[in-house]
């Protein structure tokens, strides 16, 4: 069933990508588009940051992704009395030794769901920064790494503000992607509760589809889809124009031409393409970009939203014409 070897292609991306998808939509009915866009973020190497209202499943997605790639997987539920330690882990010193032995935290699994982030204290936040981006962890000095792969995937609540703490742009600009699941539709409300009366138990049984070595090599093929100089300047005009707009105090920044050069090239090969072109970061640019640009007051108290601004932008930067 898995290939652990270096010959997987493009083709071997967009295959375990619809195999993984199909046995997901076994569990998340009807939010297909969403099951890609977090796939791209995942086969791209980058972490996922879901806000939304709770009850719409991003728990049981981050543990579907799991179960259908055979992570190990941990939970980390944020609240104000979260200490760094209780995510990272801490030296323990035994009553007759002189020397700690270090004691890994939740953060050591391949996948880190981290529920309602933004209801830890920054402290605590910033303790994530350092996994996120370099993988590792340091306590004490000395520098622990992650096992690989290694995604984050955090969750918090854009309704209530009570008790929480705003996430800073430094961590924000740490996630590739920012997704929404939203409600489902009529039709796929009805199948879920459906399905639920019929099967008798709360846990939906998902067969694995991939394992972690898999995932590793599919990571390294995205890497390798090549990217056309005309749609490389693309993907920089298009973060460039964020920051030239009047209606941002600050654009994205040149991490934001990265991600979505990332995050074009996993979306591409999800689709079976091993080129990017610019369909691939249309689709994919909102996600990418939207959370890390910082609106004018009198915008966003007008109800504009940073998608909103990049898809301005979408319509107005022009598109390379060798590759329309």
């Amino acid at each position: 069933m898995n290939n652990h070897g270096a010959d997987l292609s493009v083709d071997d991306v967009a295959a375990h990508g619809n195999a993984m998808l199909d046995e997901l939509e076994k569990a998340v009915v009807g939010k297909r588009d969403v099951l890609t866009q977090l796939l791209t973020g995942i086969f791209a190497s980058g972490h996922v940051l879901f806000e939304d209202v709770p009850g719409l499943a991003k728990t049981l997605i981050a543990r579907s992704i799991a179960q259908v790639a055979e992570l190990d997987f941990s939970r980390v539920q944020f609240t104000p009395d979260l200490v760094p330690a209780d995510i990272t882990g801490s030296a323990v010193f035994d009553a007759g030794g002189s020397t700690g032995i270090f004691k890994p935290g939740p953060v050591f699994a391949n996948l880190v769901l981290g529920d309602e982030i933004n209801r830890a204290p920054p402290k605590t936040q910033s303790a994530v920064l350092e996994a996120m981006e370099e993988r590792q962890v340091t306590v004490d000095g000395v520098s622990h790494p992650l096992p690989a792969p290694f995604i984050v995937i955090a969750t918090q609540n854009p309704i209530e503000s009570g008790g929480t703490y705003p996430l800073p742009e430094a961590q924000l600009d740490r996630f590739l992607l920012r997704l929404s699941v939203g409600y489902p539709d009529l039709d796929a409300e009805a199948e879920i509760v459906a399905r639920r009366a019929s099967r008798g138990r709360e846990e939906v049984e998902l067969n694995q589809v991939i394992d972690a070595a898999t995932l590793r090599s599919l990571q390294a093929v995205v890497e390798t889809v090549p990217v056309e100089a005309s749609v490389a300047r693309y993907m920089a005009s298009l973060v460039a124009a964020t920051r030239d707009t009047p209606r941002t105090d600050a654009g994205a920044s040149p991490r934001g031409s990265l991600a979505l050069l990332r995050a074009s090239r996993a979306w591409a090969a999800l689709h079976g393409r091993n080129f990017v072109t610019p369909d691939d970061v249309h689709a994919i640019a909102v996600p990418a970009l939207a959370h890390r640009l910082i609106l004018k007051p009198d915008e966003w108290l007008r109800g504009v939203t940073g998608a909103d601004i990049v898809e301005s932008m979408l319509s107005t930067v022009p598109t390379p014409s060798s590759m329309a």
